[in-house]
């Protein structure tokens, strides 16, 4: 009667073809969880350059931080990127917003992204 079951070399063998496999997926996995954080930060940065041009209308002026807006940078963002708003009376009142990528999330290929109040995206092709 032969017993049933795995020899040693089968599992050796599929131990070794699932190591392969995440030694493969994993770098692709977590390059896709870098670019989804930073089109989470661009979306944040987009709805406060608009929450900016409100403010403009309203105050005659640009906000110089994201508490004057209202807005505050989502709690899980804030462990990968740092917000910063700079804003300059003019003439012409003008702002800028950058984020700059920390921690693993720095080893995105676009670490810092930039949107001012004419609508210019730096670097464009991380837009």
């Amino acid at each position: 009667m032969r017993n049933r079951g795995f020899s040693l070399i089968e599992l050796v063998i599929a131990i070794g073809v699932v190591g392969i496999l995440a030694a493969i997926a994993l770098p692709s996995f977590t390059s896709q969880l870098r670019k989804s954080a930073r089109a989470e930060a661009q979306s944040f940065m987009t709805t406060a350059a608009g929450n900016q041009q409100q403010y403009l209308l309203n105050r005659r002026a640009y906000a110089s931080s994201f508490g004057d807006l209202h807005t505050s940078v989502p709690p899980d963002l804030n462990a990968k990127y740092t917000f910063t708003v700079a804003a300059a009376d003019g003439p012409p009142p003008t702002f800028s917003m950058t984020a700059t990528a920390i921690g693993a999330q720095a080893r995105d290929t676009c670490p810092t992204l930039l949107i001012d109040n004419a609508g210019n995206k730096t670097p464009p092709t991380c837009w």
